[in-house]
């Protein structure tokens, strides 16, 4: 069969979405040695990739590219208002697999396949913009009515797509978890920024600074353990900046932190690694996820973990974190105390890290997925099948 597949969120500056498709499609072109792909570095009306050529392409003739288009407003007529040879110019797919919260309409022969990672936009409008938030539920919505089989990266996003959209049929979904792109032949670097930071030494948390990451609350617990136990660990903070730093700088300077975190903004996979393994702990109490692949990467290279209670998180993690209420700031505060006044317990959850990320891989998933390719291909369309249970 001909697979297309949108790689359109798997450039340099990717996030959720592009981790999802470059670790599926780069497990997909090793295990799968049959089927050809198409791939999309243009897919959408809402997102554009500036430079298309850095989106993944994997090395063989099984594997070309889709249309590009040089203006953005093409793109978006393209997919806004289908031609009549948009699946010929898609390059005549069996299946298409959406991959960005986009769900394309117009497809008359392929089955859509739409990958599902949160519906965090529904849940609490003020942790996305406008924009975003329009953009997601447009594609959510066009999925729960024209997608033929929707690939979900969680139970718990599963659960809740189905409860906000009951008359899908749960016989045309699967869930597919993301893996860890590092092991322990990672490469590994010191980021520029970190000269003064003594290696495993340091508290870390990674993300982008917006709400749902609920840095507040961590800046809040962070300055309690200090208070109460005398502790100095810095904390560092590694990802994109975001657009509360305003609120942030305001924020820990209220608490007397701000000479004692570090901000690293962007880092690369090497230095992610570096910093991942040589944290004295990894804390991600978030307050939504639809994964939460931050902390699947922390235990891949065995770091002790703290996360949140919340959404996927105990999913993810298991038995091999402590959990926390996210809200709670005392009670993640307690939690940094424990595992820094107990070497032997820090041990244990780093033990139980590389344990609980060996579980996980994206050949696991890739295979989950090209069943689910096979599946889709046997059923008849979703759309003329609005009775389907």
């Amino acid at each position: 069969m001909r697979i297309g597949f949108d790689v359109s969120q798997t450039g340099a500056g990717k996030a959720g979405c592009g981790y999802f498709a470059a670790g599926l499609l780069a497990a997909l072109a090793v295990v799968d040695r049959e089927n050809d792909y198409v791939l999309y570095p243009a897919f959408g009306d809402f997102f554009r990739e500036p430079r298309p050529r850095a989106c993944l392409r994997p090395a063989g003739r099984r594997f070309r590219l889709g249309p590009t288009f040089c203006r953005f407003w093409s793109q978006k007529r393209f997919f806004r208002q289908p031609p009549p040879d948009f699946e010929i110019r898609l390059g005549s797919p069996d299946i298409v697999h959406a991959n960005n919260f986009f769900c394309p309409a117009g497809l008359s022969r392929a089955k859509l396949v739409y990958t599902l990672y949160d519906l965090s936009f529904l849940d609490n409008p003020a942790w996305t913009t406008e924009a975003n938030r329009t953009g997601c539920f447009d594609g959510l919505f066009r999925a729960a009515t024209l997608a033929d089989f929707v690939v979900s990266i969680s139970d718990y996003s599963l659960n809740h797509f189905l409860r906000v959209f009951p008359k899908f049929p749960r016989n045309r979904t699967v869930v597919a978890p993301l893996a860890s792109r590092f092991g322990s032949g990672s490469p590994r670097e010191r980021p520029k920024g970190l000269a003064d930071v003594t290696p495993g030494n340091f508290w870390l948390c990674v993300g982008t600074i917006e709400p749902r990451k609920n840095h507040e609350r961590l800046f809040a617990a962070y300055a309690a353990w200090r208070r109460d136990t005398g502790g100095d660990m810095p904390l560092v903070l590694a990802g994109g900046k975001g657009w509360l730093m305003d609120d942030v700088a305001r924020t820990v300077k209220e608490l007397g932190i701000a000479d004692h975190l570090v901000f690293t903004g962007y880092v690369t996979d090497a230095e992610l690694a570096w910093l991942y393994g040589e944290c004295f702990a990894f804390l991600y109490p978030s307050l939504f996820e639809g994964f939460g692949l931050p902390v699947l990467e922390a235990m891949s290279l065995g770091a002790a973990v703290v996360c949140s209670n919340a959404t996927s998180l105990p999913e993810v993690a298991g038995d091999a974190a402590i959990l926390v209420d996210p809200q709670d700031v005392t009670g993640l505060a307690r939690a940094m105390a424990a595992v820094a006044a107990d070497p032997a317990l820090r041990e244990a959850l780093r033990a139980r890290s590389l344990a609980r990320a060996g579980l996980f891989s994206w050949e696991k998933t890739a295979r989950i997925v090209l069943d689910a390719y096979a599946t889709v291909l046997t059923l008849p369309p979703l759309a003329n099948l609005s009775h389907e249970k």
